[in-house]
């Protein structure tokens, strides 16, 4: 009796008194592992940072304006993200499609943003040739970017398959899987945010 409750426990079969263990989606699951090793990346990164800074020749910074923008553009992609998953969930296609091709437009923002932040740094003294500093910027802020492009590419196909007339799919596991992985590289890039500006 108990080596069958454990099978269907972990089957997902009926169990008891009409009980059944929900399983995870694959897509989402796969996702969560991903999720879990970026972060153990990102915390290596930031860790190390505090460590090195403490070497001499170390080239302190100031964030420039531009970052602060980008920020402002990556927290309000991921407010018309959450209302692009609620309008796909009423069903309501033409608002679902607008709002990816404005979250879309804001994660672009956000990397050009980034990108000419870093050339205000260059000009500021904080160059990957001449200090650990602006070696590190690049590597986590670059490898942040990346993480947020690979969002962009999702939501671009995600757009693709909404204005495709000959494609109509009602399954909102893919919408839910774009828009928490959205959602996290948003709250990725606070913390990274935040603790740039409080370690300086």
């Amino acid at each position: 009796m108990v080596t069958n409750s454990i099978l269907k426990q972990y089957t997902g079969a009926p169990m008891g008194n009409g009980g059944q263990r929900k399983k995870i989606h694959p897509y989402k699951f796969t996702l969560w592992v991903g999720i879990g090793s970026i972060i153990m990346m990102f915390a290596g990164f930031t860790s190390a940072y505090i460590v090195k800074r403490e070497q001499p020749g170390w080239i302190g910074f100031s964030m420039p304006m531009l970052f602060w923008y980008s920020t402002a553009a990556i927290l309000l992609s991921s407010i018309t993200m959450q209302m692009a998953l609620r309008a796909f969930k009423s069903r309501e296609m033409g608002r679902y499609r607008n709002l990816l091709l404005i979250t879309t437009a804001l994660g672009v923002l956000f990397i050009l943003l980034q990108v000419a932040g870093y050339y205000q740094l260059n000009h500021m003294g904080v160059r990957v040739e001449g200090s650990g500093s602006g070696v590190f910027f690049i590597i986590i802020f670059g490898l942040h970017a990346l993480h947020v492009a690979g969002g962009i590419v999702a939501l671009a196909v995600m757009v693709f398959r909404a204005l495709s007339s000959t494609r109509r799919s009602y399954d909102v596991v893919p919408v839910e899987v774009t828009a928490t992985y959205w959602h996290f590289v948003d709250l990725l890039w606070v913390y990274l945010f935040v603790f740039f500006l409080l370690i300086q």
